[in-house]
Formats: C-alpha cells, sequence, structure tokens
C-alpha cells in the first residue's frame, strides 16, 4: 500500500537519538556505538544521521569507513550553531562542517538555531537585533554551503532560538532557508506539522519523523513540564501510536514531489544498559513496520514480518540513491 501519490518507496534512515544518544550532558545512558550501528543493520537499515559529536570517529574517511563496515551510510547530522548573537560569527564553525561533510560524503547539514547554552529546558527570546542577525545569518549559511555542493537545512526545534509557529513563520517569511520538517518537535513547539506541509511544502528539505503524545506536548508548552523530563516520560510514541498525522504528512510531501529523506526518530532518555533485544530497537521496529504500510518496497526489500532480523539479513529498507556531528534532533 502507498501513501498518497508515492510511487516509489520512502528514503528512510535512522538516528542515534533513537537509541538515546545525545549532545546533551546529563541525557541518560549513552549506548556504545557498536551496539546502536550493529542494531541499525540488524534492523535492515542502511542509512543514518551521525549524531553527536564523539559518537563516530572525527575524521570524515574513519566515519566513512566504519559506517560502511555496518553497511549504513551518513546522509546528514544535527548541528547547533549559535546565529543569533552579533558578536559572533558563524560562518568559520559551519564552514568547517561543510568541508567535513563533503569530504565524508554526507549530504545534509541540519541546522540549530543554538541558544549559546547545555540543554533544551530554558531559552531566551530575540530580540529585533537578534533577529536581523539570525535571518542574515541564514542567508549567508545558504551561500557558504554551495561551493560545497551540500544541502543545508533550519530545523525547528524545542529549547532553541527558532520553537513556535510564529518564530517558524518569521523564518519561512524572512529568509530563503529551507527547513528540516521535525514532526516532533514543531507539534510540541505549537505548529502543525501537516498544515506546515500544506503551506510549505517547497520549503521542506529533509524530514525528521516523529510521533509524539499531545498531552505532554501540551504540558511542555504550558511550562509544567521540562522537554528533558517529556522525553523520559514517552513523549515521543512509536510511528503511527501518537497524535501527529504522520501518513498525512508523507501523502502531502508526496504529492508536492518531496523526494528527499524521512529520518526516523524517537528520542529517548535510557537510565541503564539494556538487556539485548530489549532496548530502543523494538521501538523502532514498531515505526519501521508502520513506515513499510506508506510505501511500495523496493524491488529488493524484504517486508517485516515481525521479529529483528539477523546482522546478515538483506535490507527491508531501501535508501534509494542520494540528492547530497554535532547532535541530533
Amino acid at each position: 500500500m502507498s501513501a498518497g501519490g508515492m510511487t516509489g518507496p520512502m528514503r528512510i534512515a535512522a538516528a542515534p537519538i533513537s537509541w538515546g544518544v545525545c549532545e546533551v550532558p546529563g541525557w541518560g545512558h549513552q549506548l556504545d556505538r557498536g551496539r546502536v550501528l550493529g542494531e541499525m543493520r540488524a534492523l535492515g537499515l542502511d542509512a543514518t544521521e551521525l549524531g553527536p559529536d564523539g559518537f563516530l570517529p572525527p575524521s570524515p574517511e574513519h566515519r566513512r569507513t566504519l559506517l560502511e563496515s555496518y553497511g549504513l551510510r551518513g546522509i546528514g547530522g544535527f548541528v547547533p550553531v549559535v546565529l543569533h548573537d552579533p558578536s559572533y560569527d558563524p560562518v568559520p564553525e559551519a564552514r568547517a562542517t561543510l568541508r567535513a561533510f563533503a569530504d565524508g560524503d554526507v549530504e545534509t547539514v541540519v541546522l540549530a538555531a543554538a541558544t549559546g547554552a547545555d540543554g533544551y529546558d530554558e531559552r531566551p527570546r530575540l530580540d529585533a537585533e537578534g533577529w536581523k542577525t539570525l535571518l542574515a545569518n541564514l542567508g549567508r549559511l545558504i551561500e557558504e554551503a554551495e561551493p560545497f555542493g551540500r544541502s543545508v537545512t533550519l530545523h525547528p526545534h524545542v529549547g532553541t532560538m527558532i520553537e513556535t509557529r510564529e518564530e517558524v513563520d518569521r523564518v519561512l517569511d524572512g529568509s530563503a532557508m529551507p527547513l528540516c520538517l521535525d514532526t516532533g518537535h514543531l507539534l510540541i513547539g505549537g505548529t502543525d506539522p501537516l498544515d506546515l506541509v500544506s503551506r510549505a511544502a517547497a520549503r521542506v528539505a529533509h524530514v525528521h519523523l516523529k510521533d509524539v503524545d499531545a498531552t505532554l506536548a501540551e504540558r511542555v508548552r504550558a511550562g509544567k513540564l521540562t522537554y528533558t523530563d517529556a522525553v523520559r516520560d514517552g513523549i515521543y510514541r512509536p510511528l503511527g501510536r501518537g497524535d501527529v498525522d504522520v501518513a498525512g504528512i508523507v501523502t502531502r510531501l508526496s504529492d508536492a514531489g518531496y523526494q528527499g529523506w524521512y529520518v526516523m526518530e524517537q528520542d529517548v532518555v535510557l537510565d541503564g544498559e539494556p538487556p539485548e533485544g530489549q532496548g530502543p530497537e523494538a521501538s523502532v521496529l514498531e515505526s519501521l513496520t508502520y513506515l513499510a504500510g506508506l510505501s511500495p518496497p523496493a524491488p529488493e526489500a524484504v517486508p517485516v514480518s515481525g521479529g529483528v532480523p539477523g546482522p546478515d539479513a538483506s535490507p527491508s529498507y531501501h535508501a534509494g540513491p542520494g540528492p547530497g556531528t554535532k547532535g541530533n534532533a
């Protein structure tokens, strides 16, 4: 069964944050990369975002070689950068990231408008000068990306300078920066992701698919629950079990001609090392099974039928040919 006008397989990638791997200090137990990458492979995935600094080798060549040893390729990375401070120039930092991504054949830089502080539980609000600086820097970074042949997007994200619907709309109106459509962060921040796709599908260049418990999201918006505690309490649900219209979003993006990546994410906080076979991969498998129902399989795909395939199994989720490390979305 396909979703809407979809005529080919979805390009699905993993993300280390679905295994609890995160750049935020104190963000729960951090799994070893060997386990995370091995479970990605066992689930039939062949593409992933990079995860936070330190999760993969810093050398683009070594990183690519490691991923290839697990049958994976890096397709993007979450990069928090301060964009609103007139005293800080983000271009040298962004240029270094763009060069590393080009050297490692990683397509997409997923920018977040960082506050400059750790974590996502508190944030300041932009004043007029901050807005002027941020929007100008977005334009500069689009220009910086061109010589490297990389795609650059902005990720509206809880606890960053771009979180609310008003802020998202101001970026759309005041810049040409493409968006990373994160269905979870948008909903938590007060933007209906389906409505955003209806209004601005042409601005979507990358997608993070999350499903969300809307009751917990409302508590975060109301200031009754921190974002970190909400993640620990299970605000992110396996796809199809929350309050985001994932199928509707995929259908409208497909109808609009979107051919980019769908990065499957359910952020988690782990209290400790889960026993083998009882960790986050069960939720990832549930989400992948849901997505398999939205996309016609690739010719070589093996339909998911329950259980985690072994490490030598053929990929069940086709990454497709590509068009184009600092954290997690």
